[in-house]
C-alpha cells in the first residue's frame, strides 16, 4: 500500500515539475501586464499583436513551408530506403541499420556543424535551400525507423504473389506494398513534420541572411528581453505540437491493435 502511494506521489511530482512551467507560460500569455510574474488581468491582446507582427508571420511561413517540404521529401526518400533495407539480408543489413541509428543518436550540434562544413565545402549559398536540405537529412532516419516495423509485419509473399500474377515490380510496390505500410509512412511524415517545426540548432547553423524560422526568431527576441508575444507564440506552438503528438500516438495504438489482430 505504501509502495503504491509513493509511486503515485513520485509520478505526480515528476509530471508537475515538467508541466507546471508550461501551465505558467500559457497563463501569462493571457496576462495584461508586460511584466513576468505580475498578474494584471486577462487579455487577448498579445495574440492579436502576434498576428500583426510581420517578423513573426514571415518566420511562421518559412517554418511551415520548410516543415511541409522536408517532411514530404524525407518521407519519400525514407520510405524507399526502408524498403531497400528490408530487402537486404544478413550482416550487411545490420551495418546499414546501425548507420541509420547514428544520426538519431548523434547530438544536434555535431550534425549541424557537419552540414554547415559540407555546404561551405561545396560552396552552396546559405539560405532557404541549405535549411531545407538540413531538415531533410536529419528527418530521413526517423522516417526509416517508422516504416521498417510495418515492413516487418507485412506478409513477404504478397508482393511476390502479385508479380507471379503478372504485376510489374513498380505496380506491386504501388498497389501492394505501399498500402500495407501506409500507416507507418504517415507516422514517419508526422514525426518529420514535428521535428522540423521544433528544430533550432541545425536551423541556426545552416540558415542564411533573411531566412529565419520560428525557433531562431524566438531566440533572437528573447535576447532583447522577454516579450509577452513570445508567450502567446509558445502557447500556440505547444498546442499544435500536442495535437500532432496525440495524432501520432493514436495512429501508433491503432497500428498495434491491427498488428495484434
Amino acid at each position: 500500500m505504501v509502495s503504491k502511494i509513493s509511486k503515485k506521489i513520485y509520478l505526480f511530482l515528476m509530471f508537475a515539475f515538467l508541466y507546471i512551467p508550461i501551465v505558467v507560460l500559457i497563463a501569462f500569455s493571457f496576462n495584461d501586464s508586460k511584466l513576468q510574474g505580475v498578474w494584471s488581468g486577462f487579455t487577448l491582446r498579445w495574440y492579436i499583436d502576434l498576428f500583426k507582427d510581420a517578423e513573426i508571420l514571415r518566420a511562421l511561413y518559412i517554418t511551415i513551408l520548410i516543415a511541409i517540404l522536408s517532411s514530404v521529401i524525407s518521407t519519400i526518400i525514407g520510405t524507399f530506403a526502408a524498403i531497400g533495407i528490408h530487402g537486404i539480408k544478413g550482416f550487411n543489413r545490420n551495418i546499414i541499420l546501425n548507420l541509420n541509428y547514428i544520426p538519431v543518436l548523434n547530438p544536434d550540434i555535431v550534425t549541424a556543424i557537419s552540414l554547415m562544413a559540407l555546404f561551405r565545402f561545396v560552396k552552396v549559398e546559405f539560405g532557404f535551400i541549405t535549411m531545407l536540405l538540413s531538415h531533410i537529412v536529419f528527418s530521413i532516419p526517423y522516417v526509416i525507423l517508422s516504416v521498417l516495423p510495418k515492413l516487418k509485419q507485412m506478409n513477404v509473399n504478397l508482393a511476390e504473389a502479385a508479380m507471379d500474377l503478372g504485376a510489374t515490380p513498380f505496380y506491386a510496390l504501388r498497389k501492394v506494398i505501399i498500402p500495407e505500410i501506409f500507416p507507418g509512412i504517415i507516422t514517419g511524415m508526422l514525426l518529420a513534420f514535428t521535428l522540423s517545426i521544433d528544430d533550432f540548432v541545425i536551423s541556426f547553423f545552416n540558415t542564411g541572411h533573411g531566412i529565419s524560422n520560428l525557433s531562431i526568431t524566438i531566440y533572437s527576441m528573447t535576447r532583447k528581453g522577454i516579450n509577452p508575444i513570445i508567450n502567446a507564440l509558445s502557447t500556440l506552438m505547444f498546442v499544435v505540437l500536442l495535437v500532432l503528438l496525440l495524432v501520432i500516438n493514436k495512429r501508433s495504438d491503432e497500428d498495434l491493435k491491427i498488428g495484434g489482430n
